[in-house]
């Protein structure tokens, strides 16, 4: 096998271009807000070509979209403990501590600017979406298959994750241990 022959390396350039540019538009976001920066500054931000970041995503909505997901599958790993309640636990324990951090709030950016951003930033909201329900569905169907009764994705969403991003979006109480497993507790 020749030099031109080779499969490409998992963890080699195209994933260092990649997490560079990730982390530019994580960074520009979080200075300016959605909407107040273009491809190419991502580009230079990343130290790379704006064409290649044209080629790879085709264009920002689609980047943004990228961005997202790959924060949201690095950031939340659905917890396997043995049971729902300690998954959801340890679930609502880092989703907290993830909206509480430096970039907390950028996955509900990133949501509110692509809905804005006609139909194909409400198709990337949606697989934003999607992408979170799928991963809750899977921890709520482990549970099911140990004979636990589990609640819908949808319940988990409104009963533990919407009020913890409203109070940290209004800026309320911190979300301390008790509240979070609060939370769960009346979820189950």
């Amino acid at each position: 096998m020749n030099e031109r022959q080779r499969a490409r390396r998992p963890g080699g350039r195209s994933a260092r271009v990649g997490a560079d540019v990730h982390q530019a538009v994580t960074d520009l976001i979080s200075e300016r807000g959605y909407g107040n920066f273009t491809v190419g500054e991502v580009a230079a931000r990343a130290g790379v070509a704006d064409s290649s970041i044209y080629r790879r995503w085709g264009n920002l909505a689609t980047l943004l979209t990228d961005t997202a997901l790959t924060r949201l599958n690095a950031q939340s790993p659905m917890p396997d403990t043995g049971s729902l309640a300690g998954d959801l636990r340890t679930y609502a324990a880092a989703v907290a501590r993830e909206i509480t951090g430096p970039d907390g709030l950028l996955l509900v950016r990133l949501a509110v600017a692509l809905s804005s951003n006609g139909q194909q930033g409400l198709q990337a909201r949606d697989d934003l979406r999607d992408e979170r329900t799928r991963q809750l569905q899977s921890m709520l169907d482990r549970a099911r298959e140990r004979g636990e009764h589990a609640p819908d994705a949808l319940d988990v969403l409104d009963h533990v994750l919407a009020p913890m991003y409203i109070r940290v979006l209004f800026g309320m109480d911190p979300l301390t241990p008790d509240y979070v497993d609060g939370l769960v507790d009346r979820l189950l």
